[in-house]
């Protein structure tokens, strides 16, 4: 993935895109928002990318392959996150398939906002290496991915990192794929003992290529587990 701007872009400044949703008190659901889209069961479908938000309809332009074939307006969960809050945000609505990989999307309303994880997360345990580029845990060391969604990951490793604490992340989620260059962020320390530790970390700046590639990779990982 390509790391060019991640260590100088300002952060903290709102989507290009973002728009008000029509009636809402705050910007919770803004154009451009990264979503997860599942079945009202809990059957995740696609990952996409809300646009052309107008009041209750919306666009959903799709990261992932769709596991969905049906041609008929079909209810489904949407589970976004807010960038510039840092919540995840619950959605409900009806969908219904347009051309080019992009859905449209009706009755769209918030149902929660809350701190819990937006994405669906792979479990995983694979060979990985965190790079810190300064502070005594400078270098690359080995460690072990746990779980990746599109928004973050978990690792294990016997390294002391702190909460704030950034690094560039790289694992090859699939033999046949390009190695994944992630800058994280710690946001959670779990110390296990004499196992060492495990952090829970968010991806940085990622651009929509990136976005697009951890997707793809996560979704071609997990069709490998189901031995699709």
């Amino acid at each position: 993935m390509k790391l060019f701007h991640l260590f100088g872009r300002k952060r903290g400044a709102p989507p290009q895109e973002a728009e008000k949703q029509t009636g809402a008190d705050e910007w919770e659901v803004y154009s451009g928002m990264r979503v997860e889209v599942t079945t009202v069961s809990g059957h995740i479908l696609f990952v996409a990318k809300l646009m052309s938000l107008h009041g209750s309809h919306a666009e959903l332009h799709q990261y992932s392959k769709a596991e969905i074939a049906q041609e008929e307006p079909t209810p489904v969960k949407i589970r976004g996150y807010n960038d510039r809050d840092r919540k995840a945000v619950c959605m409900e609505g009806v969908i219904s398939p347009l051309p080019q990989n992009k859905w449209s999307v009706a009755g769209l309303k918030v149902c929660r906002v809350g701190n819990d994880r937006a994405f669906f997360r792979l479990d995983t345990n694979l060979d990985a290496t965190a790079t810190m580029f300064r502070g005594l845990e400078m270098g690359e060391k080995p460690c072990k991915l746990l779980n990746i969604s599109i928004g973050g990951a978990c690792i294990s490793s016997e390294s002391r990192y702190h909460d704030g604490d950034k690094f560039l992340l790289k694992v090859r989620l699939l033999e046949d794929r390009p190695e994944s260059a992630l800058f994280s962020q710690v946001v959670r320390v779990l110390e296990k003992g004499g196992a060492g530790f495990e952090y829970g970390c968010r991806f940085l700046e990622l651009t929509e290529a990136d976005q697009e590639q951890i997707t793809q990779n996560i979704f071609a990982a997990q069709r490998q587990k189901r031995g699709h």
